[in-house]
């Protein structure tokens, strides 16, 4: 019975709204494609299982964005690991790059990708402190990320905190 009920909702999801799914696709797609060129041009290969996305209006349009942190490693066989966050903006129906930058990586910060508002890009990070081995940065704290024309700009503290007062 479960199962026959699945299976409906499934059919009338397919049949009410088939375009969502081939958008998603063509947005995975586009995602894909560019993770895929910077992975190569820098000779490593993505961490999939390490990607992130959020949505959510990053340029003041009221059309939600697509912000995307993700992890490039293993540059020309090291055992190297860099933290991209890349943003893709919405334009005629399909997403479009409109900015990356390095946000963490090995001996730099560890960075995870928590919210997307007031056209915020908002990570938790992990920083190194002196006594920390390569593996494992244990200081807690946070980053904030906008996006200017077509650059990723991080927040310094004294921004931050005008997030937060009017």
């Amino acid at each position: 019975m479960k199962n026959a009920i699945y299976i409906t909702i499934t059919i009338v999801l397919f049949w009410v709204n088939p375009c969502a799914l081939v958008a998603q696709d063509q947005d995975e797609a586009t995602i894909d494609s560019f993770i895929t060129r910077q992975a190569h041009r820098e000779r490593g290969e993505e961490y999939k299982d390490a990607r992130k996305i959020i949505l959510g209006d990053l340029n003041h349009d009221g059309i939600p964005d697509t912000a995307v942190l993700y992890t490039i490693e293993s540059q020309s066989g090291t055992n190297n690991y860099i933290q991209y966050l890349a943003v893709f903006v919405r334009s005629k129906g399909a997403l479009v790059a409109a900015g990356d930058a390095k946000v963490g990586g090995k001996l730099y910060r560890s960075v995870d990708l928590t919210s997307v508002d007031d056209n915020t890009i908002h990570l938790s990070t992990l920083s190194y402190l002196r006594k920390d081995a390569a593996c494992c940065p244990s200081e807690k704290g946070e980053t904030h990320y906008v996006l200017r024309g077509h650059k990723l700009r991080e927040l310094k503290k004294a921004n931050v905190q005008g997030l937060h007062n009017p």
